[in-house]
């Protein structure tokens, strides 16, 4: 019964700003790592950033200095703050994060995605 739902996307003009919120229907601390991942057309998904329950932080070169990830455990939301946005930053952008049970079995849940798309 582990859902993430995005939200936050939209159209912006280069240089501009948004931030992306993944909600999570059970607490995000059962969550390591969470991340975000995007996909452009005719192109793989990518890894664009993950966060661990102790904070520590990762992001792919593209985005380091621009995108940062944070979470709020009591609202179970982790975000992504996307500044200085460039039109290669236009792709569906993904959700996900791994929970280990009591048996040490990974699963990994994915949202459905929400559009960014960045044009003048």
């Amino acid at each position: 019964q582990v859902q993430l739902v995005e939200s936050g996307g939209g159209l912006v003009q280069p240089g501009e700003s948004l931030r992306l919120s993944c909600a999570a229907s059970v607490s995000i601390l059962r969550f390591n790592p969470m991340g975000w991942y995007r996909q452009a057309p005719g192109k793989e998904r990518e890894l664009v950033a993950t966060i661990r329950t102790v904070g520590r932080t990762n992001y792919a070169d593209s985005v380091k200095g621009r995108f940062t990830i944070s979470r709020d455990n009591a609202k179970n939301t982790v975000f992504l703050q996307m500044n200085s946005l460039k039109a290669e930053d236009t792709a569906v952008y993904y959700c996900n994060g791994f929970i280990i049970n009591s048996d040490n079995y990974e699963c990994e849940y994915w949202g459905q995605g929400t559009q960014v798309t960045v044009s003048s």
